[in-house]
């Protein structure tokens, strides 16, 4: 095995200089530390066919969710999100897997730590810096280009949530590299090679860091949104998955241990960064600054967001390149990356290229509090084989483009709902039903429901998406109703509010709106459906969106749009005390059926 990499002669005994190697799985399974372009070492996986042949294969990279590791790719008894690499290096790929600087055997427990005490001086976790995570991708891509194990024209990166994120990255840097000081240089590998990403297929990723971690409701789903428009004012913090993640950063909430190990929670895992040690990865800083809340307005919050816009965030990647085929797919009912954080990036990407190929797939999958439903997932899995088949290899028809969605059904062990197909997430709804209130209500401060947010909450709710909350309106806040009569009403989009507002007790950029949707049962008990939260910049008049969602709403159901001055423990309540007053309300739902 190890000669066919070796003409001419390497003084390595695998890729990447791997010295573990081993047939597993029907698999050459390559494992060890590899120092990446720092000197950081990098707890690494090759996986190779058992029967290579003579030239540089197509490669999949698959990048890990946030506080997992590699081993998420390495029980072959799992498929997770992208599929094992076994399955990959079996269909004739060369596999890259690795654990992300920071986290487990890559520098982020103690003893890999004092295993390489000057690699992992500086080995702390970046949180998916597009200068250093995303860097370490391109850098061990390179190498297996130059040891002829990839081809440079066949490069595919897949991976989830905080490899989603990474994903994205590449797929919008395609053939750049982005250096520590923030300019982008051409990629090539160390020997020289040029180097681009040649098909990515990011999974429930974020692509604006910011609106991810505090929405202030003004995403557009089916429109271009501007920098200015998703980040002035810094929206309202997802205090719960926020502070959740802060410990995943840390200490181990969920596997990432090696394959058969037991699981073993609040075990240390993570490095980060001592505070005030580096301003470009001082994560404990930044959540320390976002947790003290409003006012966003002084140097420190200013310097947090840019930085999190311009190093953490897809979006903000100079998009003067042509991204690579993508397929992208995200979660309904994901409360910690929402289905608008793709397709706003997917809105701005085909119309600058209109001709790139492009699929999403949506449905209730993904972060807490979706299902994960078995049927969805498997699609999933074998539409990422189809698109690098045929991108990658040039294997068969193309594979579909434009939009498939799935409703959420309830419970959660019900078959999954119908698949939806349009050409444009726009146009998966065929009509809209208004909701208007003249009525001025009023939304306090005060105005919080302490029981039904513990119950909708995506970690202290146990991620539960079909959870039943009981009937009721806090005091301070307003709801708006309307009864579903003969058909049933299938919402497939992201509710949309108009409004007056007049805001009392603080300025308005320190006051919020909790926004949700619920399907009322005849015997009053609510399931959520959509959640939002707002900002709001200015008194008058105003426009927000609620994150998009698919749900049908029976006859005999009733619509229920309730708003409140906060939404503990999911969202930070504001610092100040305040009233709005909300009056010409009108609510738009994209409907599915023809009105």
């Amino acid at each position: 095995m190890t000669a066919l990499w070796l003409a001419p002669p390497l003084a390595f005994a695998g890729p990447l200089g791997l010295e573990s190697c081993e047939p597993t799985e029907g698999v050459e399974l390559c494992n060890g530390l590899v120092e990446t372009w720092d000197g950081v070492p990098l707890d690494t996986t090759v996986a190779l066919p058992a029967d290579p042949g003579n030239g540089p294969l197509p490669l999949v990279v698959e990048v890990h969710g946030f506080g997992n590791s590699k081993y998420e790719y390495l029980d072959p008894g799992e498929t997770a999100y992208t599929d094992n690499v076994y399955a990959w290096a079996r269909d004739g790929y060369a596999v890259l897997a690795f654990t992300a600087r920071g986290l487990w055997g890559s520098c982020g427990t103690p003893d890999s730590r004092l295993a390489s005490p000057a690699g992992c001086a500086k080995g702390y976790i970046h949180l998916a810096d597009v200068r250093y995570e995303v860097r370490d991708i391109q850098e061990l891509v390179g190498r297996l280009v130059d040891e002829g194990v990839a081809d440079p024209a066949r490069i595919g990166v897949t991976g989830d949530s905080y490899g989603g994120g990474q994903s994205l990255m590449l797929a919008a840097l395609r053939d750049r590299v982005m250096l520590p000081d923030g300019s982008l240089i051409p990629w090539e590998s160390p020997a020289g090679t040029p180097l681009r990403i040649a098909a990515a297929a990011p999974v429930i990723p974020w692509t604006d860091l910011v609106s991810a971690a505090a929405p202030n409701g003004r995403v557009s789903s089916t429109a271009i949104t501007p920098r200015s428009a998703a980040t002035m004012p810094v929206g309202v913090e997802k205090a719960s998955v926020v502070n959740a993640i802060f410990a995943a950063a840390q200490f181990a909430t969920g596997p990432g241990q090696p394959t058969g190990e037991p699981f073993v929670p609040g075990r240390p895992m993570g490095f980060l960064a001592p505070p005030g040690l580096d301003p470009q990865a001082d994560v404990t800083a930044w959540v320390s600054r976002t947790t003290a809340g409003e006012p966003y307005d002084d140097a420190s919050a200013t310097a947090i967001v840019d930085t999190l816009a311009r190093f953490h965030s897809a979006y903000y990647v100079q998009a003067d390149r042509r991204p690579p085929p993508l397929y992208l797919a995200s979660g309904f009912t994901d409360d910690l990356f929402p289905a608008d954080e793709v397709l706003r990036f997917v809105n701005r990407t085909a119309k600058r290229y209109p001709r790139l190929p492009i699929a999403i797939l949506l449905g209730d999958f993904g972060h807490q509090r979706a299902s994960n439903e078995p049927v969805q997932r498997r699609l999933l899995l074998r539409s990422i084989h189809r698109w690098f088949d045929h991108h990658l290899r040039g294997g068969g028809e193309a594979p579909p483009t434009g939009v498939s969605a799935f409703t959420q059904t309830c419970p959660r062990d019900a078959p999954s709902g119908p698949r939806y197909r349009a050409a444009r997430f726009a146009d998966l709804a065929r009509s809209a039903v208004r909701i208007r209130d003249r009525d001025p209500q009023t939304v306090s401060s005060t105005g919080l429901d302490v029981a039904g947010g513990a119950a909708l909450d995506p970690v202290s709710g146990m991620g539960d998406g079909c959870a039943v909350v009981a009937a009721g309106r806090p005091d301070g806040s307003a709801s708006y109703l309307r009864k579903v009569r003969k058909r049933p009403l299938t919402l497939i989009g992201a509710p949309a509010i108009r409004a007056q507002l007049a805001i009392s007790g603080a300025i308005p950029s320190n006051t919020e709106i909790a926004a949700r949707l619920f399907d009322v049962a005849p015997d009053g008990s609510r399931r959520l459906v959509a959640r939002g939260l707002y900002r709001p910049a200015a008194q008058g008049r105003a426009l927000w969106y609620l994150h998009p969602a698919a749900w049908k709403f029976m006859p005999g159901h009733s619509i229920e749009l309730q708003l409140l001055g906060g939404d503990p423990p999911y969202a930070r309540p504001s610092n100040f005390a305040f009233e709005t007053i909300i009056s010409g309300l009108r609510l738009r739902l994209p409907i599915r059926q023809q009105r």
